[in-house]
Formats: structure tokens, C-alpha cells, sequence
């Protein structure tokens, strides 16, 4: 069997490269993988695309840092607060460097990643019509549909290098159980061309077979599956911890400049080697304030035959 169980620091090295076009934070505001973002920080990626519906601040930080080239989303910013800083700052200052945007809706982003799934290079839409989102340099084109004559706006495929999911759990060869909304978690990881999924545990084959309609993802897509526990802080992950509000909270106020920019990412990224010493700062009391309160357990169904 095709080892593919990394450490973090591995993954990003391995199936991370300069350039790359990278779907994070396809689940929009839950499961964002955080902890890769701060990898990819910690080992000076650059030139990167990235793709994604609602990002929340996870882009802010990857821009800031002068990771990214170009900018392929619906919204980026900081879910609680609004504006994120370092987006605005490299777009009408270009610090830390001058990036490319390049807007959709979170619809068509949806769809431009369904196609890409498919394999087919567009997918029609009607959502678009009569908006700005059709003028000159947007990447979406109208055509007269061959068989009802109507017009048709046309939602150009996203093939991402990678695509980054962040979940529950899955076993050793990738198969990937996700509860909760997903978002467009399905269609981004059908899309790459490369699949990092980052778990809060690694389970038994036979816990994923008893409950096979939770596999979100079939381990034949996966490259690598990373073992990271509170992976997704300060976003929530259904079943393990709720939102850290603080955070984003206090995020919003360091990074209003780029000298607090940062000193915060001093502390909280380049300061710590790795998530487990990120932790170690975040502290036992934060840690299990934010554990589940109030446990809302499924029932179990009969596979039987």
C-alpha cells in the first residue's frame, strides 16, 4: 500500500510547490485549514494562487505574508470583523507585494470547480446576466444555448494544483469521513490535480466501512492524509471545537497595520516550529474552553442485508 499518512511539515513540502494554485478553506466558514496555512508561511512558498469561496482571515494571513500571486475567490476578509488588512494593503498599496484578483461569485466558484471535477472545460449558468460580473476582463463569456436559443453565461472550469481539506477523521489509505456543512469540500477535492486531507485522527479501516455514506472523500483521490489536531483553529470543527470568536476578534486589531501584521505573525506562525507548539501558546484553558458543551450524537442506521 502507497504510504501517504504525512507530518505537516512533510506534506507541504512534498505536494506544495511554488506557483501552485491551492483551494483552501472549501468548507467556507468552518473547517479552514489553518495550520497548513501556517506551514506554507513557515516554508516561504511563493508565487501561489489561491482559490476558494469564503476564505475567511486564513488568505489575509497567506497574503500578508507575500506568499501569493494571484487571488481567485468570491470573498476574502475576516468572517467576524470584515475587512482583512493585508488583502487591502497588497491590492491598493502592493505590500508586501502588488496581487492579482480575479472575482467570482460564490455560486460560480462552486460551479467552475463542479466542472472542473467533470472534466469539462465550462458549465452554463443564467445567475450571471445583467451583472458587472460579465464586463470586460472577467473571465466569464456569453453564448446562445444550440437548443432553447436563450442566453447562457459561461463559467470557465478550475483545475487547482491543490486542494486542502481539512475533516473529521479517515483511515491510513485516505478514505475521509466529514460531517457538518461542507461546502463546496466535495467538488475542490474532485477538481486538484494534487489532495492533502488534514484530520483530527486517524482511524481503523472498519470505522470507516461501518459507516460508509459519511465518506466524503474515496481514498483513491487522496495524496497525502496529515494527523493534526486542532488543525482547523481558531475555526470550528464540528464534533471537536467551536469557534475561537476571540481570535479572529484580536487578529482584526493586530493586523489594522503592517508593523502589527507583523508582530503578530512573529508570534503565532514564524515563533513556533510547528502546531503542537502553537498549542503549547495558545494554552490548556483556551483549549478546553472551546471544547464541545453539549454533545448531539446520530443515530446509528442498519446497513444490513
Amino acid at each position: 500500500m502507497k504510504q501517504k499518512i504525512f507530518s505537516m511539515r512533510e506534506a507541504v513540502s512534498r505536494f506544495i510547490e511554488d506557483g501552485d494554485s491551492i483551494v483552501m478553506g472549501a468548507a467556507l466558514e468552518a473547517a479552514i485549514p489553518f495550520a497548513v496555512g501556517h506551514e506554507i508561511i513557515r516554508q516561504r512558498k511563493k508565487d501561489l494562487t489561491l482559490v476558494g469561496p469564503i476564505s475567511d482571515m486564513l488568505f489575509d494571513q497567506v497574503i500578508g505574508s507575500g506568499c501569493v500571486k494571484k487571488v481567485t475567490a468570491a470573498w476574502v476578509g475576516n468572517v467576524i470583523m470584515g475587512v482583512g488588512y493585508n488583502m487591502r494593503r497588497a491590492v491598493e498599496e502592493g505590500v508586501p507585494r502588488k496581487i492579482e484578483v480575479e472575482d467570482y461569485t460564490n455560486f460560480t466558484i462552486s460551479l467552475a470547480l463542479y466542472a472542473g471535477g467533470l472534466g469539462i472545460p465550462f458549465i452554463p449558468t443564467k445567475s450571471l446576466l445583467g451583472t458587472g460580473m460579465m464586463g470586460e476582463g472577467q473571465p466569464f463569456k456569453e453564448m446562445e444555448c444550440p437548443y432553447t436559443k436563450e442566453k447562457l453565461a459561461l463559467v470557465p472550469a478550475l483545475k487547482p494544483d491543490v486542494t486542502i481539506v481539512q475533516a473529521q477523521r479517515a483511515d491510513e489509505e485516505g478514505n475521509t469521513h466529514f460531517w457538518g456543512g461542507s461546502g463546496v469540500t466535495k467538488e475542490a477535492a474532485l477538481a486538484a490535480q494534487k489532495l492533502i486531507v488534514v484530520v483530527e485522527e486517524i482511524v481503523s479501516k472498519k470505522v470507516i466501512q461501518r459507516d460508509p455514506n459519511r465518506t466524503l472523500i474515496p481514498g483513491f483521490l487522496v495524496d497525502a492524509v496529515v494527523p493534526e489536531p486542532w488543525g482547523a483553529h481558531p475555526s470550528p470543527m464540528q464534533g471537536y471545537y467551536n469557534r475561537d470568536h476571540e481570535k479572529y476578534m484580536t487578529y482584526h486589531q493586530e493586523s489594522k497595520d503592517r508593523e502589527g501584521y507583523l508582530n503578530w505573525l512573529k508570534k503565532w506562525v514564524l515563533g513556533v516550529k510547528d502546531r503542537k507548539e502553537y498549542l503549547t501558546l495558545l494554552g490548556d484553558g483556551k483549549m478546553k474552553s472551546l471544547l464541545i458543551k453539549r454533545h448531539r450524537k446520530s443515530l446509528p442506521v442498519d446497513y444490513g442485508y
